[in-house]
Order: C-alpha cells, then sequence, then structure tokens
C-alpha cells in the first residue's frame, strides 16, 4: 500500500524534527536531564489540551498503557547504551533495525502485510541505517555491551510503535490518543531524573531548561506525527521513513558540528532512499 505524498512528506518533517532533537542531544552534557526535560513540553502541552479534546475509546487504551510501559524500558535501555556505547554506534543499530522488527510485529498483531518489493524495501532502509555504525571507524574494548543495548533499544522502539500503531486505530481520535500518551508517558521520566539529580535540581536542571524544552518541542511534534500517519498507512511504510532521521543526523553533524560525511553515509543515504522508493512503488 503506498502512501499519499502529503503523508510521506509529513513523515519526513518528522524526520527532521526527530534528527534535529538527537543533535541536541548529542551536545548535551547530561543525557539523563535532557531526557527528562524533553518530556516537559509535549506532556505540559498535552495536560492543557486534555479537557478539550475526546479520550480515546476503551479499546485503545491497553495499547497506550503498553505503549507508556514500553516507553520506560527503551528509557533505560536508551541510557545505558549510551553509556557503553558511542552516539555514532547506539543510534543507527538502534533506530535502524526498527524498521525490520516494526514489519515483523505488525505482520503477527496487525497482519499488515508486505510484498516482497515491500520487504525488500524495508531491509534496505534499515542496511543503510545500520551500516553507519559499522563501517570505517575504530573499535574499542567493551562495545559489545553497547550493541546490545541497542538492540535491546530497537526492540523497545518496534514495540511501542507496533502499540501506538494498533492503539490510534481503535482511538476513535487520534489527537486524544496523542495527548493521553504524552501527557502520562512524562510523569516517570521526569519523576526518575528528579530523584537522580535530587539535592542538586537547580544545577542540574537551570542551565539546560530552555534547550530542553525546545528539543521537546521537537520530539512532540515529530512523533506526534507518526502516530497519526500510522493510522492512515502500513507501519513499517510510516517507520522506515522515520529512520531516515538517522541520516539527516548525520548530515547535521557534517554541516554543523563538522563532522566528516564521506563515502560511507553517501552510499547509506543512497540505500535508505532507494528502499523508500521500493516500498511506495512495491505497494502498488
Amino acid at each position: 500500500m503506498a502512501l499519499e505524498f502529503g503523508v510521506i512528506a509529513l513523515v519526513l518533517l518528522a524526520a527532521v524534527l526527530h534528527a534535529s532533537w538527537n543533535a541536541l542531544a548529542k551536545t548535551s552534557d547530561d543525557r539523563l536531564v535532557f531526557m527528562a526535560l524533553i518530556h516537559i513540553a509535549p506532556g505540559a502541552i498535552a495536560w492543557a489540551a486534555i479537557p478539550f479534546v475526546a479520550p480515546p475509546e476503551p479499546a485503545a487504551w491497553p495499547f497506550l498503557i503498553a505503549s507508556i510501559l514500553i516507553h520506560l524500558f527503551y528509557f533505560w535501555t536508551l541510557i545505558y547504551a549510551y553509556e557503553h556505547g558511542d552516539l555514532s554506534q547506539v543510534y543507527p543499530i538502534a533506530r535502524g533495525s526498527a524498521p525490520l522488527l516494526v514489519a515483523l510485529g505488525a505482520w503477527l498483531v496487525a497482519g499488515e502485510v508486505l510484498s516482497v518489493a515491500e520487504s525488500l524495501g524495508v531491509a534496505i532502509v534499515s542496511a543503510g541505517i545500520m551500516s553507519l555504525a559499522w563501517f570505517g571507524r575504530s573499535w574499542r574494548p567493551g562495545e559489545s555491551r553497547g550493541i546490545v543495548f541497542a538492540l535491546m533499544t530497537a526492540l523497545a522502539i518496534a514495540s511501542y510503535t507496533v502499540a501506538d500503531g494498533m492503539g490510534v486505530r481503535r482511538a476513535g481520535s487520534e489527537l486524544g490518543y496523542i495527548l493521553w500518551l504524552f501527557a502520562v508517558d512524562c510523569l516517570p521520566v521526569l519523576a526518575f531524573a528528579i530523584w537522580r539529580r535530587r539535592g542538586r535540581l537547580r544545577e542540574a536542571f537551570g542551565p539546560r531548561l530552555k534547550i530542553g524544552l525546545f528539543g521537546g518541542l521537537l520530539t512532540g511534534a515529530a512523533y506526534s506525527i507518526v502516530i497519526w500517519a500510522m493510522s492512515l498507512g502500513p507501519m513499517a511504510h510510516i517507520i522506515a521513513l522515520r529512520e531516515s532521521s538517522v541520516l539527516i543526523a548525520a548530515a547535521i553533524g557534517t554541516l554543523v558540528l563538522k563532522e566528516p560525511f564521506g563515502r560511507n553515509r553517501i552510499a547509506a543515504a543512497a540505500a535508505v532512499a532507494g528502499g523508500a522508493v521500493l516500498l511506495n512503488v512495491g505497494g502498488g
């Protein structure tokens, strides 16, 4: 099933937003606090808007609750992945594995069957993204733990994506589902960060408040678009397009952070573009 052009454009916008907040995370000297702060902005907006929007239908709540619990697991695995591995390694593995896992989960849970061309497109997108983690880098002792946690993060990403895709299709109100997800999801993450930084909250949160809230607006907008898009099209298509954010992040790294782009990133970009074309042409 091919996506409409407008949906593709919005998901690619979500990829740009997602890459932008990850670029901010890369420059943060306290990722725990930063990740807590990026939950505040969408959470606060959600709590303010909830009284004016219809809540999700009862059939959606089991998926909403599952997504929130899986997000907590994702939060834990991502922190440990970054403790044991580099961002340039963890991020491509976690995000690159996700399209394949989402395609599998959507087939098992939602009955979404991809054509041969679509399946090949997903595989090419994932391979192109993950290649950024494997080629042209020097390996440090002990990085295997980072890889394990990155793969666990990928499993979490795929799991909450499928849960949200199933939930939003049953919600009756896409906006209601999105708002309740952000409203509840922000609470345990913020509470955990406050507990870990207790005794020095002003020192930990104060200097990072503005950039963290700005990052929260980016991530809130990015995932809102993705959830809405999954109510209109196959989950694997949406996530494969969204995970092109890894390449956008690489471009930001080159243009803003002055990192080398290189032939490997050019080849990865070509692979992701080709896989995205196969996904939509192969879907008819």
